[in-house]
């Protein structure tokens, strides 16, 4: 028999057992999720951290199956299963510490009770803190380093780890209203965003996807290998400089795109420049978490 959803739709699959200092860490597929590029992150920590499902969110309660239809499948090449689009969550183990991965779809109905349903699961597995990826199009050259941006809806967090305070204001995602709810619930929660670029939006964008991983692992001290990663993004690079190199009109607009980006990144403190170091901040986050504990 199929374990019966919460109010908020919640199904519990498994017992995630004792965690070492978790984080819960989540990516949304949709709009908060430009070229792939924060689910990939999300699932690139949950297959290499041996994941485990134990819990999923039901998606009759949330999702509009006309915009997200599920998929119908073939099992041993005869029956035909419907997969239905899920949220799912899982424990990845790390050396330095547990994660619990969700990688969901942004819901099409009930945002507020989605959101507690999360939360929830925060509480059971007894989570310090949220992590969210995101990814936006925005008007950056793929030929320059991702500059991550990171923020944080705790003011004190925002200044222990350097990161910026949200000055954006307009329409929305899963993601905005899940850190409004940490706000409201005294959870603290990072969020980190990734720019990719609007001319190539088509994903994979292995560029964005690492860049989050990078600042995730400096950020929380978990030991990311992203060599084959690194790997990716250069084949990734080096196939889109070539089409650029062939279209005059690409190869304009691309060397428009790096003036404006020097000139910026020029005047910006850039992350591990005048900020702390990745140990630092790691150590800083450790001190935060160890605060809240004991208070």
């Amino acid at each position: 028999m199929e374990p019966t959803p919460t109010t908020d739709g919640l199904v519990w699959e498994d017992s995630p057992g004792p965690l070492r200092r978790p984080l819960l860490v989540a990516a949304f597929e949709g709009w908060n999720d430009a070229a792939d590029a924060a689910t990939f992150a999300a699932s690139y920590l949950a297959r290499h951290g041996g994941a485990e499902r134990v819990a999923h969110i039901d998606p009759e309660a949330h999702t509009d199956f006309q915009s997200r239809r599920p998929q119908v499948e073939l099992v041993d090449g005869v029956t035909r299963a419907v997969a239905w689009p899920t949220s799912s969550f899982w424990v990845a183990r790390f050396p330095e510490r547990d994660l619990v991965v969700l990688q969901g779809i942004e819901p099409s109905y009930r945002w507020r009770s989605f959101c507690r349903a999360v939360l929830d699961v925060y509480e059971t597995t007894g989570c310090e803190m949220v992590v969210t990826f995101g990814a936006l199009l925005a008007d950056v050259p793929h030929t320059r380093r991702v500059k991550v941006t990171g923020t944080a809806t705790d003011p004190e967090l925002i200044s222990r780890l350097a990161l910026e305070p949200s000055r954006y204001e307009g329409p929305t995602g899963i993601v905005g209203v899940l850190h409004d709810e940490c706000r409201a619930a005294g959870i603290p929660s990072v969020s980190l965003w990734a720019p990719v670029p609007h001319y190539i939006a088509s994903p994979p964008n292995p560029p964005a996807s690492a860049a989050i991983l990078d600042r995730f692992a400096r950020l929380t001290g978990v030991t990311l290998d992203l060599s084959r990663v690194q790997q990716t993004v250069s084949r990734w690079t080096q196939q889109v400089d070539q089409v650029a190199a062939d279209d005059d009109d690409i190869r304009g607009y691309v060397e428009r795109l790096e003036a404006r980006f020097d000139e910026a990144d020029d005047e910006t403190p850039q992350w591990g420049d005048e900020l702390p170091t990745g140990d630092e901040i790691a150590d800083e986050l450790e001190q935060y978490l160890r605060q809240l504990r004991e208070e």
